[in-house]
């Protein structure tokens, strides 16, 4: 086995361990959301800003899932920097919520912080694959 297949094997357990944390998590979160989009006033103002909260941190889970059957690694990356693209956006629903006095539910802060950690696990998992990539080809 060479250098190159045994970096890739490696590179292979470690993101499926990953993959399978973040993909239960990305769910979980989706689901929190749809119970707080439930505690948001039914102004026009909530209901706007929560069917935008819907889409995006749905989508994160989404993107993660399409990632699982990507055809290649650069398919895979692509499909995390969606996941990371919604993170960021759900970051920014979940702040306007918060800063215009919309959010009443208590878990909020939570809700808002688990977003912040889920943004970072894939910015972190995107930093390492690009990493892993690059390596594979200055070797071959």
């Amino acid at each position: 086995m060479t250098e190159t297949q045994s970096l890739n094997l490696k590179a292979q357990n470690f993101n499926s361990k990953v993959k399978i944390g973040i993909r239960e998590r990305a769910y979980k979160y989706a689901l929190q959301v749809i119970k707080f989009i439930d505690t948001l006033p039914k102004d026009q103002a909530g209901m706007i800003i929560g069917k935008q909260l819907l889409r995006s941190a749905t989508s994160i889970g989404a993107n993660i899932i399409e990632a699982k059957s990507a055809s290649s690694r650069r398919d895979f990356i692509n499909f995390y920097t969606h996941s990371l693209k919604s993170a960021n956006e759900s970051k920014f629903w979940l702040g306007l919520l918060r800063d215009s006095g919309k959010m009443a539910d208590d878990n909020s802060p939570a809700l808002l912080q688990e977003t912040v950690e889920i943004s970072n696990i894939l910015a972190a998992s995107i930093l390492t694959l690009k990493a892993q990539s690059s390596k594979v080809k200055s070797q071959n």
